[in-house]
């Protein structure tokens, strides 16, 4: 029989999408006062590959990165997603949101993403949050699987959380141990 055991601490990113590109500055401080120092910011990113948010964002619709320096414990990842979903409140206008933020988490083998939508493939995590494994890292980059949303299976994502990866990769060999800083 098996023991439970504790979990290696994982680097928490957010997908951020926003028509609103001057809430860039306020939406780091923001997260940073609720989750620590950033380590890593990308540039806007054109979304194009879904109208899905259209109405409700308004247009045009742009993808931001960040990641995190302190890691997390991966079990609190459904915890992460409703503070999410409480912060994105700060943007609404009219009751439509104007900031999306998807939480997920870098590992050395897959990159997790956290949803309140049931499907197939995703498993239930805690009170209304599931988990859903996004991609998985093989052969020295993640890979998308069946279910990956186009714009996480983009050579421009994929190339971004490689690097969000290997800075993880790095926090790890300095702290051998696995555990939070």
């Amino acid at each position: 029989m098996g023991s439970a055991g504790t979990y290696t601490p994982e680097k928490l990113v957010f997908g951020v999408l926003t028509s609103r590109a001057e809430v860039r500055d306020e939406l780091l401080a923001a997260a940073t006062d609720a989750w620590g120092p950033v380590d890593f910011v990308s540039g806007f990113l054109p979304f194009t590959f879904t109208h899905y948010y259209d109405t409700e964002m308004g247009t045009p619709i742009h993808r931001l990165f960040l990641s995190f320096e302190r890691l997390v414990d991966p079990s609190g990842l459904a915890a992460i997603k409703r503070a999410t979903n409480a912060l994105e409140e700060r943007w609404h206008e009219a009751g439509l949101r104007k900031v999306n933020l998807d939480p997920g988490l870098v590992a050395l083998s897959r990159f997790t993403l956290a949803t309140t939508k049931e499907n197939a493939h995703r498993i239930p995590l805690s009170q209304g949050i599931y988990g859903e494994i996004t991609l998985l890292f093989s052969r020295g980059s993640y890979r998308p699987l069946d279910w990956t949303y186009p714009d996480y299976r983009s050579e421009a994502t994929v190339a971004l959380l490689n690097r969000i990866r290997a800075v993880y990769k790095g926090q790890l060999r300095s702290n051998p141990a696995g555990r939070s800083h």
